[in-house]
This record gives C-alpha cells, sequence and structure tokens, in this order.
C-alpha cells in the first residue's frame, strides 16, 4: 500500500497571515527573533546571538531557543490553516543537542503530520558559525491544535 503525501495545500493570503501575526508577538521581538522564510508547511525563524539571551556560559539559553522553536512550529501549521482560524501549542518535546553558540540560530518548522483539528509539526534549531557552518542544536516535536470561532485567538 503506498501513502499519499500530506496535505499541505495553503490558501492564497497564508504568507501575509503568518507575518501578520508574527508581528503582533511581543515574546519575539524581545528576544530578537526574525521571520525569515514562509513556506506552506514550512516556516524559518533566525535568532541572532546577543548576550542578553545567553546564559551564565554564554551559550544561548535553551528557554529562548524552545520559545523561537515554538513559535517556528506553530506558524509552519498556521500556514496550512484556513483563513479564520488560529494555532496554539498543546505539547512539545525539546531535546537540547548541544550548546547554542554561532552567530545566530536558524529555527526550522515543519508540519509532518496536518489536520483539521490536530497537526504534529518537527522543528530543529542550528548553530550557525561565522563561515557558514551549521550544527544542529536541538530538535522539537510539537502538537499543535486548531482553534476556531475564540476572540483574539483567530489570525
Amino acid at each position: 500500500m503506498t501513502r499519499s503525501a500530506p496535505d499541505m495545500s495553503a490558501e492564497p493570503d497564508f504568507e501575509q497571515r503568518v507575518r501578520a501575526s508574527f508581528e503582533r508577538q511581543p515574546a519575539m521581538k524581545l528576544i530578537g527573533a526574525e521571520l525569515v522564510r514562509i513556506a506552506p508547511g514550512e516556516v524559518e525563524i533566525v535568532l541572532p546571538y546577543r548576550p542578553e539571551i545567553t546564559q551564565q556560559h554564554g551559550f544561548v539559553h535553551a528557554g529562548m531557543i524552545g520559545a523561537a522553536l515554538d513559535s517556528a512550529c506553530g506558524y509552519a501549521a498556521l500556514t496550512v490553516m484556513p483563513a479564520g482560524t488560529g494555532i496554539l501549542t498543546i505539547e512539545y518535546k525539546l531535546n537540547c543537542l548541544a550548546p547554542g553558540v554561532g552567530e545566530r540560530i536558524r529555527l526550522v518548522g515543519r508540519v509532518r503530520k496536518p489536520g483539521r483539528t490536530i497537526l504534529l509539526v518537527e522543528g530543529e534549531a542550528l548553530a550557525v558559525a561565522a563561515d557558514g557552518a551549521q550544527k544542529l542544536v536541538a530538535t522539537m516535536t510539537a502538537t499543535e491544535m486548531t482553534i476556531r470561532g475564540r476572540e483574539g485567538i483567530v489570525d
């Protein structure tokens, strides 16, 4: 039996909706995260290195990586949702694999299993060095829930 690929179709205005929602998110502004790429089922955020988001050893704090990776996963899910819906994370698991050391951290969220109500999304955080070399520093598995008809949550 051959399994078909998950439906990653997106409405025509999905990119504009994701960008507008990201701009309304003060937490990402606080840590300096930038939305750099949006495609159906996939979003990339960049977190530039700043001393204000590090822990005591100078590594980007895992909490900052987790917050930005959660946003990448949530927005990846939103790209495949119809207009008039929102997305909320209902669970995630963050695996820290190496210290967050580099000029920036790339955070990529990818929808693995879309659904009408529940979506499974995977993410990866890659530290990018000055020479462009990348190292996987964290992975995430997130469960996202579609929200409909709740004022203030629809994007």
